[in-house]
């Protein structure tokens, strides 16, 4: 949304319709804003359906929503676009128009696939001459970044969001070739970046406008080739003139080989950090092609964040070919007593439209599910060859328990307290992940503080349930929520102040903070737990020598 609101501020700069013709530009997103459809058509009419709605980033478990929002649109004879990963890794990966998209088409909605950037103004040409073709695929020419309007969105969308944090990408593209992926076939595997000068700017102008903390959406900011550089000029805007600035990064599990990239991190504010850890399971980092994730760097990767005070997160995706209930509850387990991890977020394995798992098993005829809406790393979606789908989602389900347990989240803030990590913000993060999945029924990305329903907003095809039966269920419901939050919180804070208090707190020691020892791989069982783990460490050790040689 900040890429695309920003292409179009810039468009309205230059003025490409014309001198005499003004580009209103409004911003919605579902996730905190209600989508008042009779608003959106009243408005349109008012101006003769003059104009285009784009239904922008739409992946693919978004898509049957933005189909049930085109419809009355289209209806309504207003123009409308969608664009976004499904689109865009759909035509990508598949022979033609599969996966919905010529729904979009035979409802007359243009289809937009690839990046904006240079793209925009004839989109909107088109739109205002009422000649939108069906059609814009530019997946084969992605275009550069460098000195392109930088995403943006005004204060007042970016206060919506908790914290108030806005992003942007300081690049694009991923050079591995993990087979679950979609960014890889999307944006491509060659690194295309915004210039120093651009990231830059664009942190000043947010500044100005009170906004502090970003999210650096790369995929993978570790191989930014100007990593350094963008660091260097941030860590000057900080330290040099005391700005404040907080940043949220992604990364792979071998950044910390780079010389100076995690201590260079926290002097330009990085206090989160997010890791592809995946999973524990040297098969299975194999079987998605994930070869750079190394279970011997785990440790080390892990202790190197955690001695510069900043926050880890990782993914870790259930439903690997060697996964098993019995695996994953072990697996857990090690990474509970043996990584010094703090946020774990879980996912299901998803062929997700534009990866090359999709592409593999549409080509061979394998059952997916054909409901789009499952498409959210939530759901099971198609057959497991050692887990029943009511074995799977259980896993899933019971996943979050199994790692958040009040002992272990105890565990977190000791080791938070440990290495100058501020507890409070630690609690704030275990009582979203520990419980959104429990009581909202949905992954802690996708939830907030307060959800709200409206009564009249149902799925096309699904009855408007009698006041009388909506309001007193979520009032309750949220009462009751609300109340096992307060409840849970107020027991972590009763912790966190208790180790807060302990004079000794620094010194707390666990197997998972011990520094790397020559013997771990012996003695820890994340290097035991079975044959590709031992292989894995046999692995390693014979590139050490070749590299250093013989000890």
């Amino acid at each position: 949304m900040a890429s695309l609101f920003g292409l179009a501020v810039d468009c309205e700069a230059r003025k490409i319709l014309g001198p005499d013709t003004t580009i209103a530009i409004s911003a919605i997103d579902e996730t905190n804003t209600r989508v008042d459809l009779g608003g959106i058509i009243k408005s349109f009419r008012d101006n003769g359906n003059f104009g285009l709605v784009g239904l922008i980033g739409v992946q693919s478990n978004q898509y049957p929503r933005a189909l049930d929002l085109a419809r009355p649109l289209r209806a309504a004879g207003i123009p409308v676009a969608i664009g976004g990963f499904h689109v865009s890794g759909c035509l990508a990966m598949l022979p033609d128009l599969h996966v919905d998209l010529q729904d979009a088409l035979d409802l007359g909605v243009s289809l937009f696939a690839g990046e904006a950037e240079g793209r925009l103004d004839q989109v909107l040409i088109d739109a205002a001459a009422g000649t939108l073709h069906p059609l814009y695929n530019h997946m084969a020419d992605l275009p550069s970044v460098e000195g392109t309007p930088p995403p943006y969105l005004p204060a007042s969308y970016v206060s919506r969001t908790l914290g108030g944090n806005a992003s942007f990408d300081a690049g694009r593209g991923c050079p591995f070739q993990c087979s679950f992926c979609t960014i890889i076939n999307v944006q491509g595997r060659k690194s295309r970046r915004r210039s120093p000068d651009d990231v830059e700017k664009l942190i000043r102008d947010n500044l100005r406008e009170g906004i502090h903390n970003y999210f650096i959406t790369d995929d993978n900011f570790a191989r930014n080739k100007d990593w350094e550089i963008i660091l260097d000029r941030i860590i000057a805007l900080r330290e040099r003139e005391g700005l404040k600035i907080g940043l949220m990064i992604q990364v792979d599990t071998l950044c910390h080989k780079i010389p100076n990239f995690i201590e260079k991190c926290r002097r330009a504010g990085v206090s989160r950090v997010f890791i592809g850890l995946e999973n524990i399971n040297p098969d299975n980092l194999m079987a998605a092609k994930k070869r750079q994730n190394k279970i011997t760097e785990y440790r080390r990767m892990l202790l190197a964040w955690k001695h510069q005070g900043i926050i880890t997160y990782a993914g870790y995706i259930l439903g690997f070919p060697s996964d098993t209930p019995e695996t994953i509850r072990r697996d857990i387990g090690i990474i509970q007593r043996e990584l010094p991890l703090d946020i774990l977020e879980f996912f299901f394995l998803t062929p997700l439209p534009g990866s090359e798992d999709h592409q593999t098993l549409f080509r061979k005829g394998v059952p997916m599910d054909a409901d789009l809406n499952k498409y959210d790393l939530e759901h099971a979606v198609t057959a497991h060859e050692r887990m029943s789908q009511t074995e799977w989602e259980g896993i899933y389900r019971d996943a979050w328990s199994l790692y958040y347990t009040p002992e272990h989240m105890v565990t977190v803030l000791r080791r938070a307290a440990a290495t100058g990590v501020k507890t409070f913000s630690i609690l704030k993060l275990l009582l979203w992940f520990s419980t959104s999945v429990e009581l909202e029924g949905v992954h802690p990305l996708q939830g907030g503080v307060l959800r709200f329903k409206d009564r009249l907003d149902r799925r096309p095809g699904l009855p408007i349930e009698p006041a009388l039966l909506f309001y007193p269920r979520e009032i309750w419901s949220s009462i009751a929520r609300t109340a096992r939050l307060l409840g849970l919180g107020f027991k972590l804070n009763m912790a966190r102040r208790k180790i807060e208090a302990d004079p000794n707190r620094r010194a707390y020691m666990d197997q998972a903070l011990s520094p790397v020892a020559d013997d771990e791989t012996e003695t820890l069982e994340i290097f035991n737990q079975n044959d590709a783990a031992r292989g894995a460490v046999r692995h390693a050790h014979t590139i050490d020598v070749l590299t250093h040689g013989a000890a």
